[in-house]
């Protein structure tokens, strides 16, 4: 008996068009068939976090996300690494959450991986990410690590990863992924 697809929520840290985070999301999808259902949240139209406008309502693009994140049986960050750290569209659309009740990643499976341009492959914005959302009560799948590095050389200029130990890392995560979440859900 085949069980019930894990509904993921992939949040990409980038709002790039052409991004090789989102790009690994989509991969992601790719690699988890029948595993998993794929949402994509878009994290471009949330404003700036003010706690002036908190006082007077929560942003739709912010109700959206926690809705999503509510929703979702698991979630699967890919973010990438500006100035040793995650994005600030990241940590803004965080910080929003953050102060919602009920708290939408408490208790909630999560992986992340990373995609940079550098060697490091973004493994100081996944340890940030990791160390933010801990506080957050989320429960993250430990291994494997994904972390892409020189990832202008693994995807090509349609978002299409050719490097096939890259895809077997991030087809790890997505079933360890699954499995986390299965074993929460008990």
């Amino acid at each position: 008996m085949a069980s019930t697809p894990l509904k993921i929520l992939a949040i990409s840290g980038s709002l790039r068009k052409s991004s090789f985070n989102s790009a690994a999301l989509k991969v992601a999808e790719e690699l988890a068939g029948d595993g998993a259902t794929f949402t994509f949240a878009d994290l471009s139209t949330i404003p700036l976090y003010d706690q002036d406008l908190r006082d007077k309502q929560v942003p739709e693009a912010v109700q959206t996300l926690n809705d999503q994140i509510l929703a979702a049986g698991a979630i699967l960050f890919s973010t990438p690494e500006y100035n040793y750290s995650v994005s600030g569209v990241l940590k803004n659309a965080i910080d929003w959450l953050s102060r919602l009740d009920p708290q939408p990643f408490a208790d909630k499976p999560v992986a992340v991986m990373s995609a940079s341009m550098s060697a490091f492959g973004g493994a100081r914005a996944q340890y940030d990410l990791r160390r933010i959302l801990i506080y957050l009560d989320a429960h993250f799948v430990n291994k494997p690590e994904v972390m892409i590095a020189f990832a202008h050389q693994k995807f090509d200029g349609d978002g299409n990863l050719a490097d096939q130990d890259t895809r077997a890392f991030i087809g790890k995560l997505v079933s360890a992924l699954i499995d986390w979440a299965r074993r929460l859900q008990r």
